[in-house]
């Protein structure tokens, strides 16, 4: 059987179930090569993790930032919860090298993919510990290796609208947005353009301006209005 000792010295917390640490670290990949392995891949466990962490992160954001409006946590918080972010937590961790992969997974070390994979167990190792020793000790995981993170956003708060909203759709639908001309109308040396903001293929909002990148920024703030409300 898989041993996760040094990993568990590592953050400081030593399982009573070690079935939810071995399941946290089982990517889908590894069953397809080992089929007798007993463990569920981490895929459920990286769900709760993920409702977990938000409400951490949310709450530690709520506490810290009581003058700082919605539409500007609502950013914070997907800055920290992404899979950058994430993924520099498996690093330092340790969960990229104790993850149970294939052998084709295990050699594609620098690829996008192994990135989301690794990122995707630090919410599953939050999951597993909040199901072996409760919401106090996943905070306490949480609040050492992630929510420290939020004091260097913050710093960044005074971002333009369009930078914010990248970050928003990165983190929570891992796209980039784009901007599209709708329409123009007046004069030439009076011109209004009308530019909608995309997620894909889905029109999130419309922005007016005197040019195309005011109108973008005008769409972008109305976007992050919208959030607030």
């Amino acid at each position: 059987m898989t041993d996760f000792k040094e990993l568990e010295k590592k953050i400081g917390i030593t399982f009573k179930n070690k079935s939810f640490l071995e399941e946290a670290l089982t990517h889908r990949s590894y069953l397809n090569e080992n089929p007798s392995w007993k463990r569920d891949k981490n895929e459920r466990l990286e769900f709760l993790g993920d409702a977990v962490l938000e409400l951490v992160v949310t709450e530690h954001l709520f506490k810290t930032y009581p003058d700082t409006e919605e539409g500007t946590l609502t950013v914070m918080r997907a800055a920290v919860v992404n899979t950058k972010s994430l993924y520099e937590v498996a690093i330092e961790v340790g969960f990229d090298k104790a993850l149970l992969l294939s052998k084709g997974e295990a050699k594609d070390v620098n690829s996008r993919g192994r990135e989301t994979i690794s990122a995707n167990s630090v919410e599953a190792v939050i999951g597993a510990i909040y199901l072996d020793q409760g919401y106090k000790q996943a905070k306490k995981f949480i609040d050492k290796y992630i929510t420290p993170k939020l004091d260097n956003i913050a710093e960044d708060g005074g971002k333009d609208p369009k930078s914010l909203v990248q970050e928003i759709a990165q983190a929570k639908y891992k796209i980039t947005p784009s901007y599209e001309v709708l329409g123009e109308s007046g004069p030439a040396h009076d011109r209004i353009f009308i530019v909608g903001l995309y997620f894909g293929e889905e029109l999130k909002m419309k922005g007016e301006g005197s040019s195309k990148q005011e109108a973008e920024l005008n769409a972008a703030s109305h976007l992050l209005k919208f959030l607030e409300d």
